[in-house]
């Protein structure tokens, strides 16, 4: 049989996958996947993945597909970390267990390189370490980054940490903090901070002459400005940990 009839006989398995996906999705259950139901009849999933790659992703309307894709992010940054770039579409569910899913727009995310590499071809094994969806977990609505100042040698830096709201499912409360842990984002959100404080240094240092309240208030009002567009932005939570410290705001260490 020629590929192009395989691959017909293949599209109500994929269709099944992707509602398979979205289901297991909607319960919270990505870990229920059970690989043995995404696989393609009288085709080698590997080889599946390569001949829908070449027939469909790497068509015109593939493409299409793939550049709406990796255009929806806001600014070009990876909705993982949402400090890097977007470099490449990853698989949610990895392509090589999945292939059904492999060209699913639900199981293609834009990421950045470090994310994707982070994140590797892991398969959930509980809802406690699934990764979060951008696509279907939205929690940017509350605020759960935060940030405590860490004097030393005559200096301040920021170590981020996860602070879910009480009111928080205390699996999705362990999920974001798996998240953040595999992800690394505590290291590299600590950069972002030191780089605004170095930046703002000599505004914020002049404000402190005149008097530390005046830099406080400045930098709540810049926390409350950086929180109206994102309520977890690594800025936002920067201004706001420090504008709750007193020594910093006094002595600038």
């Amino acid at each position: 049989m020629d590929r192009r009839k395989l691959l017909l006989k293949a599209a109500p398995a994929v269709r099944d996958a992707g509602q398979k996906l979205r289901q297991a999705a909607a319960e919270s259950a990505l870990h229920h996947l059970d690989e043995k139901d995404f696989t393609v009849p009288e085709i080698e999933g590997e080889v599946f993945v390569g001949w829908a790659y070449e027939n469909g992703m790497n068509t015109r309307a593939g493409r299409r597909i793939r550049d709406e894709l990796m255009a929806a992010p806001p600014n070009q940054r990876c909705p993982l970390c949402s400090q890097g770039t977007v470099y490449q579409l990853d698989h949610f569910v990895p392509k090589s267990r999945y292939p059904t899913l492999c060209v699913d727009p639900l199981n293609l995310v834009p990421a950045c390189e470090r994310c994707n590499l982070l994140k590797g071809d892991r398969q959930p094994t509980s809802a406690e370490n699934t990764l979060l969806h951008p696509y279907l977990d939205r929690i940017s609505h509350d605020r759960w980054l935060d940030a405590r100042t860490v004097h030393e040698s005559g200096s301040v830096r920021l170590e981020f940490f996860v602070s879910p709201p009480d009111a928080w499912d205390p699996t999705l409360a362990t999920r974001v903090q798996h998240h953040f842990t595999l992800l690394q984002l505590g290291q590299r959100y600590s950069p972002v901070a030191n780089n605004l404080m170095s930046g703002m240094s000599a505004l914020w240092g002049g404000m402190r002459q005149r008097e530390w309240t005046i830099l406080r208030d400045q930098l709540q009002a810049e926390a409350m400005s950086w929180f109206n567009k994102d309520r977890n932005s690594v800025e936002g939570v920067t201004c706001d940990t420090l504008a709750q410290d007193e020594e910093f705001c006094r002595t600038g260490a």
